[in-house]
């Protein structure tokens, strides 16, 4: 470590490095390995600067997967603007294939519907849990329940007025 980082260090604090910024505005840092005033050595660790620091602003998908992968040591370099754009593109194709493979398979379902090759799936009306001591009733009943040994308390609501 030099002597100008050295005091640098000791006068603003910790050096970080600025090693590129993702399109959402998240910055990427690298902090070289230092030691304290005191002596300690403080080992190299990578950070972001979120756009949006608030916890309960942040989303999944807020901080690109290569740009993880970087800070989390799953791969030595960070990500190139042009990696990014060619990951970004291939995503973006994947998502159409899909799109068009899902249609594709809702029209041959459809056709095989049509033809009787497959039957259709049968819709359930039965609402609650076959546990439950009312599964099947067409109504839950406001009165107390009592079946063998079991009891289970009937659904209250406040009178009508």
């Amino acid at each position: 470590m030099s002597r100008l980082s050295s005091l640098l260090r000791r006068t603003f604090g910790v050096v970080k490095e600025h090693v590129g910024t993702d399109h959402f505005g998240n910055k990427y840092y690298y902090v070289p390995e230092q030691k304290t005033w005191t002596g300690r050595v403080v080992r190299a660790r990578r950070m972001v600067e979120a756009l949006n620091p608030t916890e309960f602003e942040y989303l999944e998908g807020n901080i690109p997967s290569e740009w993880d992968a970087w800070i989390r040591g799953r791969r030595k370099d960070p990500p190139t603007i042009e990696e990014l754009l060619k990951n970004e593109r291939y995503r973006e194709h994947i998502k159409i294939k899909a799109l068009e493979a899902e249609e594709k398979d809702i029209t041959l379902q459809a056709k095989e519907y049509e033809e009787g090759l497959v039957a259709r799936p049968l819709q359930t009306q039965i609402k609650g849990h076959a546990s439950a001591t009312q599964f099947g009733q067409p109504e839950i009943s406001e009165d107390p329940i009592s079946t063998a040994n079991t009891f289970q308390p009937g659904s209250w609501a406040p009178p009508k007025k």
